[in-house]
């Protein structure tokens, strides 16, 4: 359609040009049409724009009766290979059935006229085929004008050979590269692409994503993924990846408040492994016991509470005292109450605690290591057991 009245246009333009010159000196000329009753008296520049108008109607209604008589045939005819469909309905086919693996080929050949994506999905069905040299390669050929493009798949390839540092690179770059103007009808798309090579980078490389410039690179989702990924890889920390963590933590300290309860009490397990972070840890689980009792993060503070080389037992049973009044009827208060009350020789009152909730597993724990007093070889075993359903959460107390 398009072209259809940029041709249209060229043409009367020429024509305008054509007949001024012609006409010059001369006039417009006069026509006279006579059919019938009707009489028309005009000059020769009406004749020819009411020409072209007629002969514009006239191919615009052709094409659209040959588009409508063709999709109707299109809908009434039997399909039985897929060659015979049209290209753009191949590559609807292959989009929708994700089948870009089994018709590699098709593709290929359908962008091979294309300057501007030829190289970029090339090294895509490279890249699909585990061949990351070969992509790479494709993707040195890609056009400039889809360098955004490039470099997603570029950063794509890198994780896929476990290269954190150049992923991290062009990660970094993208981030603060300003998008191109012929992509911003696709813009939200491009940022949700970024942020999950982001989420896939954090999850890979939890340690390296610390070293970052910015934050705010992951969704929910992708955030509860990381934090667990980093306590699951706690043990392999230095001591330059446990710096950024406090940096990391601290730069956050005022969002994490506001983050969800799965987030935070993460954060929280993060903190409890940091004693430099005994202070930060205190703070985000009073935080969040004031606007729900969750048992893990009680705990957590709890035990915060005990490894401290003077505890003020006065002050932590009345903590408890106060979240016990709010939240009646929880084991894990009575649990708590065993150890201050042993700490502080009130050994008849911490004895009849362990009568209370006779199917409680923190109870049930108790009782045993009570039982166990002065076996400490056996209570560190007992604490190795409990620890593999405790969901990250040492048991030091």
């Amino acid at each position: 359609m398009k072209q259809i009245l940029r041709a249209y246009l060229l043409i009367s333009l020429l024509a305008a040009a054509l007949f001024s010159m012609l006409s010059f000196g001369y006039g417009a000329g006069y026509v006279y049409l006579y059919w019938r009753d009707w009489q028309i008296q005009t000059n020769i520049w009406f004749l020819l724009i009411l020409l072209a108008l007629l002969s514009l109607t006239g191919q615009l209604i052709w094409l659209a009766a040959k588009r409508y008589l063709s999709r109707e045939q299109r809908k009434r005819e039997n399909i039985f290979s897929f060659s015979k469909l049209h290209p753009y309905e191949q590559l609807a086919v292959v989009w929708l059935l994700n089948a870009a693996q089994d018709q590699r080929q098709f593709i290929q050949q359908a962008f091979s006229g294309s300057a501007l994506l030829k190289g970029i999905m090339d090294a895509r069905l490279y890249w699909m085929r585990q061949q990351y040299s070969d992509a790479l390669a494709a993707l040195n050929e890609a056009s400039p004008m889809a360098f955004e493009l490039a470099e997603l798949q570029r950063i794509a390839v890198y994780l896929s050979q476990q290269d954190g540092e150049k992923a991290l690179t062009h990660l970094e770059f993208l981030n603060q590269h300003e998008l191109s103007p012929w992509l911003n009808n696709v813009s939200t798309a491009y940022a949700q692409r970024l942020t999950a090579l982001w989420g896939q980078f954090a999850l890979q490389f939890p340690w390296m994503y610390l070293r970052s410039t910015k934050y705010g690179h992951l969704d929910e989702a992708a955030k509860q993924a990381w934090l667990e990924q980093l306590l699951a890889d706690f043990d392999q920390a230095d001591p330059d990846g446990l710096q950024l963590l406090r940096e990391r933590y601290e730069g956050l300290s005022g969002q994490i408040f506001s983050r969800s309860l799965k987030i935070k009490a993460l954060w929280l397990k993060v903190l409890a492994r940091m004693p430099e972070m005994s202070r930060a840890h205190e703070e985000l689980a009073v935080h969040m016991l004031a606007q729900q009792f969750n048992q893990e993060v009680f705990y957590l503070w709890f035990q915060q509470q005990l490894l401290k080389q003077n505890p003020d037992y006065a002050e932590i049973e009345q903590h408890i005292n106060a979240w016990e009044s709010r939240y009646p009827a929880l084991p894990v208060f009575s649990f708590a109450k065993w150890h201050v009350f042993e700490a502080t020789g009130r050994r008849i009152e911490a004895q009849a605690l362990l009568e209370l909730y006779p199917d409680d597993a923190l109870m049930s724990y108790l009782r045993i290591k009570s039982t166990l007093s002065g076996q400490d070889h056996l209570i560190k075993q007992l604490n190795l057991i409990f620890e593999n359903n405790a969901n990250f959460v040492e048991i030091k107390i």
